[in-house]
């Protein structure tokens, strides 16, 4: 109930802000309107893409195959290249701290210090000072490495990775500028399937102590692909962190029509509400790919302040923490599958 309050109450300092800065008045009607042309569009797009696909039984993520094994994406990558057009133009952006990516300096407050005690939660012995020191990390989507230096300076050793090379290039000349970092922490370009491929069947397969993917897994093309890819770069009892949207009414009104639309809080486009995920179907894709989920908590941002703090209500963003408990059952099926041809016992 109180989570609920809190909602509203920020849905109302969104509005207030919005008239305040002289932008155009806030309508649920207008949000309603539009959200449901938006949804039509993408109805007849996935009609028009059911029948494209439907010979060849990948209909969606969760569809089943000839095997029994639930069927991969057939671009079996998490790139979306309209993602990667996005980012590549904000490249530069990424440490300015009052400009496009703000709230997620602000969201520092929240995220480093889940991490930090997660991790120490299940890695009791390491050092005060450097509590995260001896720890592999690897950040996913790391951008500008807005969350790749300050995990870092906690002791770890982190490998960021993007698909855009730009924004590696500013997180390389941002860290190197820190003495403290340059042990610490190195970027790469590249995807995590490709660097899931360079581990197959080698040693360094679980390899990480924890993957980070912070505000990412809502633009990616393929969540079937990342969840398989992280279970099989993590070690066993790793973590994997996630924040993220969740995929709501009031997400869609709040994260796209003021955010987006009205107050500019981030570039108009930046998220598809058809790429947000519930708690529920994220933890359901978790556990099918070998993580056991530990917690869910709820973020709420603050538009008048420009800080974050938790909440009980999951509706918008929320912070997940899961364990890997197996290797990913999938892979062992497709390594099953490829080893028995039809006709052959």
């Amino acid at each position: 109930m109180y989570a609920n309050k809190l909602n509203r109450l920020m849905l109302g300092l969104f509005i207030r802000h919005a008239t305040a800065v002289g932008r155009s008045a806030f309508s649920w009607t207008a949000v309603c309107k539009q959200r449901t042309l938006w949804l039509q569009r993408r109805a007849c797009l996935k009609t028009h893409q059911h029948v494209v696909t439907s010979p060849t039984r990948y209909t969606d993520r969760w569809s089943v195959g000839p095997l029994g094994s639930r069927a991969r994406s057939a671009s079996q990558t998490t790139v979306d290249p309209d993602e990667v057009r996005k980012f590549q133009s904000l490249a530069g952006k990424w440490w300015d701290e009052q400009g496009e990516f703000a709230a997620l300096h602000a969201l520092n407050d929240l995220r480093v210090p889940f991490i930090r005690d997660n991790l120490l939660n299940v890695h009791r012995a390491l050092r005060p000072g450097k509590p995260l020191r001896g720890l592999r990390i690897l950040d996913v989507g790391c951008g500008g490495g807005l969350l790749t230096e300050p995990l870092g300076r906690l002791g770890a050793n982190v490998l960021g990775i993007d698909p855009v090379g730009n924004s590696i290039g500013t997180a390389e000349l941002h860290s190197s500028i820190d003495p403290d970092l340059r042990n610490r922490v190195c970027y790469r370009a590249s995807t995590l399937e490709e660097l899931s491929a360079e581990r197959t069947g080698g040693q360094e397969a679980g390899h990480y102590d924890a993957i980070v993917a912070s505000e990412v897994v809502e633009h990616l093309a393929d969540l079937e692909t990342f969840a398989s890819c992280c279970n099989h770069v993590l070690k066993p009892g790793g973590s994997l962190f996630i924040t993220t949207l969740n995929k709501t009414n009031l997400s869609y009104a709040l994260a796209i029509v003021v955010a987006e639309q009205l107050l500019h809080i981030v570039p108009s486009g930046t998220h598809d509400w058809e790429k947000f995920i519930s708690p529920v179907d994220l933890e359901r894709l978790l556990e099918s790919n070998g993580f056991s989920v530990q917690s869910v908590q709820g973020m709420l941002y603050n538009p008048a302040s420009g800080a974050w703090s938790w909440t009980n209500s999951t509706a918008i963003n929320y912070a997940l923490h899961a364990v890997k408990v197996r290797d990913d059952p999938h892979a062992d099926q497709a390594e099953d599958g490829g080893s028995h041809p039809e006709g052959h016992s």
